[in-house]
C-alpha cells in the first residue's frame, strides 16, 4: 500500500482549518494527533516492521482522533460518556455508514483503498476497553501498536495540560482529590479502570497509570519508561496525605513490576 504522507498531512490540516484554532481543546488534539503518528510508527520501526508497515502505522495515528474535533464543536467535551463515542464519530467522518469510502473522507487522505478495513477497524477500537475477539492477527497488531501510541502520549498530554483542559477540574481540586478503593484494587489487579468506577478526580490518574498493564509491545513499554510522564503522575504533588500515601505504594509497585521485565527504571525523585 503507497501512502503518500504530504497528501494525508494537507487532508488533515484541511479538515481541522474547519475548527476554531483558539479553542485550546482543538490546538490540544492537533498536537496530539501529530504526536501519536510519530510515536506509532517508532513503535512500528522498533518492532522491525517494513517501510510500508511504519507507514501505515502512521496513517493510523493521523486518523485516530478525528472525531474529537466534531466532538468539541457539537458537545464542547472530551468525554464520550457526556456526549458521543469520538472513535464511532470518528470512523463514520472517514467512512459514512458503508466500508467502500463512499460517503466519507477516507480518500482525501490515501488513494488505495487495500487497508480500509484496517483503517476503519483502527480508528473504531482506539479508546474501546478491548479490542475485540475474532479480530485477524495483523488487524490486531496495527490497532494494538495505535492504542499504545495513544497511550503514551496521553500521559504526556497530563504532564503539558492543565487539569482544567484535561478534566475540567481545578488543579486544587485534583490535589485534594481522594482515591476510589474500587479503583486502587483495579490498579493492583493490572487492569484498565472502566470509566464507570471513577468517582473522584485522582481516579482519573489511576486510570492513565494503568494504561502501562494494557500496552501490546515491549518496545511501548521501553517508550513509556524512556518519556517519564508514568512517573511524574505516579509522583503527582497531591495535598491529601492519604492519596499521597496510596501514591507512593502504586509507584512502587510499578517500578517493581517494570524492573521484573528486565527494564531500567529511573530512581524516584527525593
Amino acid at each position: 500500500m503507497h501512502i503518500d504522507r504530504k497528501r494525508a498531512l494537507a487532508a488533515f490540516r484541511d479538515y481541522t482549518a474547519a475548527y476554531d484554532p483558539a479553542n485550546p481543546r482543538i490546538a490540544l488534539k492537533i498536537a496530539h494527533t501529530y504526536r501519536v503518528a510519530r510515536m506509532a510508527e517508532e513503535i512500528a520501526a522498533a518492532c522491525h516492521m517494513g517501510k510500508e508497515d511504519q507507514d501505515l502505522a502512521w496513517l493510523c495515528g493521523l486518523l485516530h482522533d478525528v472525531g474529537r474535533f466534531e466532538q468539541v464543536r457539537r458537545y464542547d467535551t472530551f468525554s464520550d460518556a457526556k456526549s458521543v463515542s469520538h472513535a464511532e464519530l470518528g470512523a463514520h467522518v472517514f467512512f459514512g455508514d458503508a466500508l467502500d469510502g463512499q460517503g466519507g473522507t477516507i480518500r482525501s487522505y490515501v488513494e488505495d483503498t487495500d487497508e480500509d478495513q484496517l483503517l476503519r477497524d483502527a480508528v473504531f477500537w482506539h479508546s474501546a476497553l478491548a479490542l475485540p475477539a475474532g479480530m485477524d492477527e495483523r488487524t490486531r497488531t496495527f490497532c494494538g501498536i495505535l492504542r499504545d501510541a495513544d497511550k503514551i502520549d496521553i500521559l504526556k498530554v497530563n504532564y503539558l495540560e492543565s487539569p482544567e483542559s484535561n478534566y475540567g477540574i481545578s488543579e486544587a481540586a485534583l490535589r485534594a482529590s481522594a482515591v476510589t478503593p474500587e479503583v486502587v484494587d483495579t490498579f493492583y489487579a493490572h487492569q484498565i479502570v472502566p470509566f464507570s468506577i471513577r468517582h473522584e478526580p485522582a481516579d482519573m490518574l489511576v486510570g492513565h497509570i494503568c494504561f502501562v498493564w494494557d500496552l501490546s509491545q515491549r518496545a511501548s513499554i521501553e517508550a513509556m519508561v524512556k518519556e517519564g510522564y508514568l512517573f511524574w503522575m505516579l509522583a503527582y504533588p497531591f495535598t491529601n496525605e492519604e492519596t499521597a500515601r496510596t501514591f507512593q505504594k502504586m509507584d512502587q509497585h510499578v517500578r517493581g513490576w517494570l524492573k521484573a521485565q528486565g527494564l531500567e527504571v529511573p530512581s524516584p525523585s527525593v
